[in-house]
C-alpha cells in the first residue's frame, strides 16, 4: 500500500500480514511510517493506493469507527487514559462495549493488579508504566482480534516495559494478533514471533526476529543495506 501526506509519500508499497496469536514488531528509525502504518490499518488515515484486509475481507476505506467494530484496537503513542479522572472512572468509562463495571474491573484487575490498589488514585499522578498498565487495559475490553501497539516502552524502565510486553505476548496466545511499533528493537524482539524493519517507507526487511537481525538493525536503521 502507499499513503502520505500533502503529496508527500511515507510509505512506498507497504505490505505486511499480522497473523492471529502472534506478535509481529514493525520496527524503524523516527519518520520510517511505523505510526502511519498503524493508522492505515486502523482506518485512522486514509491509503492512497493498495489493499487493506481484515480476516481475508477488503476493508479498504474503513473508517476508524467501523475498523473498531471490526475488532480493531490502537493504543496510540501517549497512553490515552484521562488523566483527571480516577483509575476506577477510565475503567468505567468502556461501559460503552456493553461490559458492566464489574466485568470490567475484573479483567483491568486480574491481568494487572497493581490498578486495584491504584482504583482510586487520579491516573495522572500514577506512574508512566503504571499509566501504561491502564491504557492497555481499557483496550482489551473491546475483546480486540487485532491489536495495534505504538511505542509501548516510550519514556519507561527496562524492567517495566519487560511486564508490559508479557503481558502483551499473554495477549497474543489468546488469539489476539499484534503489531507493534517501536522504534527500540531491544524491547519487543525478545517476544515477537515476526518482524519488520521499515526505513523511509519501504520495508527493508521481513522474518524471524533473529540474531542475524539484530546483527543488522544498525545498517538497517542507517538505510545503509543494498
Amino acid at each position: 500500500m502507499r499513503a502520505g501526506y500533502d503529496g508527500i509519500t511515507a510509505l512506498h508499497g507497504v505490505s505486511l500480514r499480522v497473523r492471529a496469536g502472534q506478535v509481529l514488531a514493525l520496527l524503524g528509525p523516527n519518520g520510517a511510517g511505523k505510526t502511519t502504518t498503524q493508522k492505515v490499518a486502523a482506518g485512522v488515515h486514509p491509503v492512497d493506493s493498495g489493499r487493506v484486509h481484515y480476516a481475508g475481507r477488503d476493508v479498504t476505506g474503513i473508517s476508524s469507527r467501523d475498523a473498531a467494530r471490526a475488532g480493531v484496537c490502537l493504543i496510540p503513542e501517549g497512553r490515552g487514559i484521562f488523566p483527571n479522572l480516577t483509575v476506577r472512572e477510565n475503567l468505567w468509562m468502556m461501559t460503552f462495549t456493553g461490559k458492566t463495571r464489574e466485568e470490567i474491573e475484573a479483567l483491568a484487575f486480574s491481568r494487572f493488579p497493581i490498578l486495584e490498589q491504584r482504583a482510586s488514585q487520579t491516573a495522572g499522578t500514577m506512574s508512566g508504566g503504571e499509566q501504561q498498565m491502564l491504557a492497555l487495559t481499557r483496550g482489551l475490553t473491546t475483546d480486540p482480534a487485532v491489536l495495534l501497539l505504538d511505542e509501548l516502552s516510550m519514556g519507561l524502565a527496562p524492567l517495566v516495559v519487560g511486564e508490559l510486553y508479557e503481558r502483551v505476548a499473554e495477549i497474543a496466545r489468546e488469539g489476539v494478533a499484534v503489531l507493534v511499533v517501536e522504534q527500540f528493537a531491544s524491547a519487543v524482539l525478545d517476544m515477537a514471533d515476526h518482524a519488520a524493519v521499515l526505513v523511509r517507507g519501504k520495508v527493508e526487511y521481513e522474518g524471524p526476529p533473529d540474531q542475524s537481525l539484530r546483527n543488522e538493525l544498525a545498517n538497517l536503521y542507517l538505510g545503509s543495506t543494498p
